[in-house]
């Protein structure tokens, strides 16, 4: 855990809307009762997932997960709203960041709880690394 100082107290503006927001349900719990990292991993590997195959304009396959860090807990009731960017580019790979900030429930107060680095391989029909194709115009 990291001290609260060295967090910023709301998401970044230039990231945009969430790539995901949900609520941390019951289900979702260790046995300690907090909500269980697998799940907020998972979260954010299907937020990841999202912006790669929308980059890549079709399947998209998690490679490496690195500098994942946990800052605060997630209790149930919590809004969790996951933020993704891609930060890196190569042939048929790329870098997404995630960054996971939760909202209690009755409050308006919101924290980063989680964020990490995911890397994804574009995938084509025969199941291989593909070329991403150029960035399509805006």
């Amino acid at each position: 855990m990291t001290s609260d100082a060295n967090l910023p107290p709301t998401p970044p503006l230039e990231r945009g809307a969430p790539v995901i927001r949900t609520i941390a349900m019951p289900a979702d719990t260790n046995p300690a009762g907090d909500i269980f990292g697998g799940w907020l991993m998972a979260q954010m590997d299907l937020a990841a997932g999202n912006v790669a195959a929308r980059r890549a304009r079709g399947r998209c396959a998690t490679i490496s997960v690195e500098a994942m860090t946990f800052h605060r807990p997630v209790v149930v009731g919590d809004e969790v709203s996951l933020y993704a960017w891609i930060v890196r580019t190569g042939r048929s790979s790329m870098a997404i960041q995630v960054e996971v900030w939760r909202r209690e429930r009755e409050g308006e107060t919101t924290m980063k709880v989680t964020e990490g680095l995911f890397t994804f391989v574009a995938i084509g029909p025969d199941r291989r690394p593909r070329p991403i194709p150029e960035e399509a115009e805006r």
